[in-house]
């Protein structure tokens, strides 16, 4: 596996490791990118419908789904301490009609992101957060996986409001993990991107930008 430390970087005495900047893949290079691995789910189905594109300036991951569920990791080093701040950009351009992650049979979701805490056997004891964009369940809504019980998400956008607009995150993983596992992590060992219409049998489309670890005290 390649590790996901793409930079490093001191900006206003804060610390910021750049996993993905999506500079180093060449620009239209479709499928599973440079520096990255398949990541199987259950049933998934994957079709990888993803290319490296440049939108509004930016270099950005656009993914795309039809009726399949393509997940993608990456090796993470990253000192969960120093930073704890997860901070990525995202635009959604097409929900999974129907998609509610709050029912087992429609949790399907547009791109979103997963940090990784890996256990064995890796796909009933490895545990997950993730951050998503529901089509129906309320902003700040926490919920713990239909499907399986390693993964929690937390819902940070809802509904079509804000399609096709770029935006800017940041969630302190330290915290959340505490919330919801309820005891201090590790630090995690994988990132992971995904999206998923093989419940709906649906479609839906996303753009992933710059995703970072930063210090609490970086700038934004």
């Amino acid at each position: 596996m390649i590790a996901v430390l793409a930079g490093l970087a001191l900006a206003a005495g804060a610390e910021v490791v750049v996993v993905e900047d999506w500079t180093q893949p060449l620009l239209g290079a479709r499928g599973i990118p440079t520096g990255w691995r398949p990541y199987e789910t259950i049933g998934g189905r994957p079709a990888y419908d993803f290319t490296v594109v440049e939108s509004d300036g930016r270099r950005a991951l656009l993914l795309k789904s039809h009726d399949d569920h393509s997940t993608i990791a990456r090796e993470l080093h990253v000192d969960l301490r120093a930073t704890p701040i997860l901070e990525w950009s995202w635009k959604a351009v097409q929900l999974p009609a129907g998609g509610d992650i709050r029912r087992k049979e429609t949790s399907d979701l547009t791109a979103h992101i997963y940090v990784i805490w890996p256990r064995f056997p890796a796909m009933v004891r490895s545990r997950l957060i993730g951050y998503v964009w529901d089509a129906a369940a309320p902003v700040q809504t926490v919920e713990k996986s239909r499907k399986t019980g390693s993964v929690h998400f937390f819902v940070l956008r809802s509904g079509p409001g804000e399609l096709g607009r770029w935006l800017t995150e940041r969630r302190d993983v330290l915290e959340d993990y505490r919330q919801v596992f309820g005891e201090d992590p590790e630090d995690p060992r994988a990132l992971a991107l995904s999206i998923d219409t093989n419940d709906t049998h649906s479609e839906a489309e996303a753009l992933i930008g710059r995703i970072a670890f930063l210090s609490a005290g970086a700038p934004r």
